[in-house]
């Protein structure tokens, strides 16, 4: 298995941003893509995403096999909200391993939490996914979406191999159609993929992420 690279890696961290600025879209406006309500929020904003990422999950849906379809958990993500989940789980780590340097706690919360001045949820470039069926009923994953790198001893990574040939089967799936419209994965958590940001550019070589942060503004 090649080296995970985590969020905090410094190298992530010093590729530049030239956004393109694309504008975020509501994926809730395609009758095509299945959102859930378990991430949403007054104004919607987790339901919207570039549109250069919308464009390529279009692209997956298609290429997923009849009966299966892609079901939306959470785009973008508020710069604040970001900060706010990244600090409260660097808080919990902090008082679970009061032994720990404050590095070796925030490289512990990268793995589950990006860092906020690195998160592409908050540049509207990632997307959390899962598989369902044409009945709406969720796919055998090997966790639940945004499962804790300490629930099932760490099967929440993509590669996991504590999960059953089922579920490493419905990952390969939604991988293989992710990775063929040009997504790629944060390899700690097998349902965050995301295109245009820094990791992206780090994880294709990309001379510069296309997207940056965004402050969201309701269109209503």
């Amino acid at each position: 298995m090649s080296e995970i690279v985590l969020m905090s890696d410094p190298r992530i961290a010093t590729i530049p941003v030239a956004d393109c600025g694309e504008p975020l879209l509501d994926v809730r406006l395609q009758e095509s893509l299945v959102v859930d309500s378990r991430k949403a929020d007054s104004l919607g904003a987790f339901a919207h995403v570039r549109e250069g990422v919308l464009i390529r999950l279009l692209k997956a849906q298609e290429l997923l096999p009849d009966g299966v379809r892609l079901l939306f958990v959470e785009g973008y993500r508020p710069p604040a909200l970001q900060r706010s989940c990244f600090e409260r789980y660097v808080a919990e780590l902090r008082a679970d391993n009061p032994e720990w340097s404050l590095a070796q706690v925030r490289e512990a919360a990268s793995r589950h939490v990006s860092p906020p001045e690195i998160a592409p949820h908050s540049a509207g470039a990632a997307v959390d996914l899962t598989l369902i069926s044409d009945d709406g009923q969720e796919l055998d994953m090997g966790t639940r979406v945004n499962a804790g790198p300490e629930e099932g001893d760490g099967a929440c990574r993509t590669h996991a191999r504590r999960i059953s040939p089922k579920a490493r089967a419905n990952r390969r799936l939604l991988g293989d159609v992710l990775t063929a419209v040009g997504l790629v994965n944060h390899p700690t958590e097998w349902w965050h993929w995301s295109y245009g940001d820094r990791y992206w550019a780090f994880s294709t070589g990309a001379g510069s992420a296309l997207y940056g942060p965004r402050n969201f503004r309701s269109p209503l």
